[in-house]
C-alpha cells in the first residue's frame, strides 16, 4: 500500500526513529502504526516506550562564533544524564555549527539542513531513537556583524545557560564581560529606547496605583506632588534593573555597565537557559532510576 508522509511523520514523533526506518516499517506493516511501532522495537530502532508524550525540558544550550557570523541554540533531551552524555553534546554542537554556517530563517528551514546527506530533523529523530530519550531542537538565534564590531559569548553551569552579544567600539574582553552580564543577570533590554511604550505605560500605572494606596492609608498623607516624584524614582530603579546598561557592572557594583563600556555600545543580546518557560517533569532521583531500572 501507499503509505503517506503524514503516516510517517505520526510515525517518527512515536518512536524518534528515522524517516526511512518509519518507512520501512510501515510498507511492511501496512500502515499498521502500532505493528510498525513493534516493528521498529524489533529492530531495536525505536524504545519500548512512546517518545512524543514525554517532557524535553532538559538539555543544552550551545554557541558557535564562525568569523562574522554566531549563532546560540537549545536542544532538550528529557533527563540530565542525557545532557551530560558525550553523543549528545557532540549532537548539539553540530546543530550550532550547522546554524552558524547556513543561517536559516527560521526553524522549519533550519530543520531541512543537510548534515552529511541526511536533514537536521533526522539526524536529532535517529539520535533520538539511539540514546532512548526524546529530544528535541527548541530554538536559535543567528547575529552576523561587521568587521569592527565584537561578538562576546559565555556559558554558565556547563552549558545550562549561555548568553551571546555583539558589541560596537569595544575589544573581545568587553564583550566577553557584557556577555557574562546578560547570563547572571537577565537583562529584559538593551536600555531604555528599547523598552515598548506598553511596558512603560503599564509599569507606571502599577506603581502610580501602589503609591496611592499606600498614601490613602498613610497617617500621615503626602501631596500629589511628592507622590509623583516617589512614583518617578521607583519607576527609574525598576528601569535600571531591566535595562543592560544601567545594571551595576557584575565585576565592579560601584559602576554600571554603560560606565564601563565607555565609548561601546551593545548592539544585540541573546540569552538561552535550557527549560526556561516549559513544564518540568518533576520526578525525583530515585524514581528515576528506578524507572531506568524497569525497562
Amino acid at each position: 500500500m501507499a503509505i503517506s508522509a503524514k503516516l510517517v511523520k505520526e510515525l517518527r514523533e512515536k518512536t524518534g526513529a528515522g524517516m526511512m526506518d518509519c518507512k520501512k516499517a510501515l510498507e511492511a506493516c501496512d500502515g499498521d502504526l502500532e505493528k510498525s511501532f513493534d516493528w521498529l522495537r524489533e529492530k531495536g530502532i525505536a524504545k519500548a516506550a512512546k517518545k512524543a508524550d514525554r517532557i524535553a525540558a532538559e538539555g543544552l544550550t550551545a554557541f558557535v562564533i564562525d568569523g562574522n557570523a554566531a549563532a546560540i541554540v537549545e536542544v532538550n533531551s528529557e533527563t540530565d544524564f542525557v545532557a551530560k552524555n558525550a553523543e549528545f553534546q557532540e549532537m548539539v554542537a553540530t546543530v550550532a555549527k550547522t546554524i552558524v554556517t547556513n543561517q536559516p530563517a527560521d526553524m522549519e528551514t533550519a530543520l531541512k539542513l543537510d548534515v552529511d546527506g541526511k536533514d537536521l530533523e533526522t539526524l536529532i529523530a535517529e539520535k533520538s531513537g539511539k540514546i532512548g530519550e526524546k529530544l528535541s531542537f527548541r530554538r536559535f538565534t543567528v547575529l552576523t556583524k561587521a568587521d569592527d564590531e565584537v561578538f562576546g559569548s559565555y556559558s554558565h553551569m556547563g552549558g545550562k545557560m549561555s548568553a551571546l552579544v555583539k558589541v560596537a567600539q569595544a575589544d573581545d574582553v568587553k564583550a566577553k564581560d557584557i556577555a557574562m552580564q546578560v547570563a547572571a543577570i537577565n537583562p529584559q533590554y538593551i536600555d531604555r529606547s528599547a523598552i515598548p511604550a506598553e511596558v512603560l505605560d503599564r509599569e507606571l500605572n502599577v506603581l502610580k496605583a501602589q503609591a496611592l494606596e499606600e498614601n490613602a492609608q498613610s497617617a500621615k498623607p503626602k501631596p500629589e506632588n511628592i507622590i509623583e516624584k516617589m512614583v518617578q524614582g521607583r519607576l527609574n530603579k525598576n528601569l535600571k534593573e531591566m535595562c543592560l546598561v544601567d545594571q551595576a557592572f557584575i565585576k565592579d557594583g560601584d559602576q554600571t555597565v554603560a560606565q564601563y563600556l565607555g565609548n561601546g555600545k551593545v548592539l544585540e543580546m541573546v540569552r538561552f537557559e535550557v527549560g526556561e518557560g516549559m513544564a518540568k517533569r518533576e520526578e525525583n532521583f530515585a524514581e528515576e532510576v528506578a524507572a531506568q531500572m524497569a525497562k
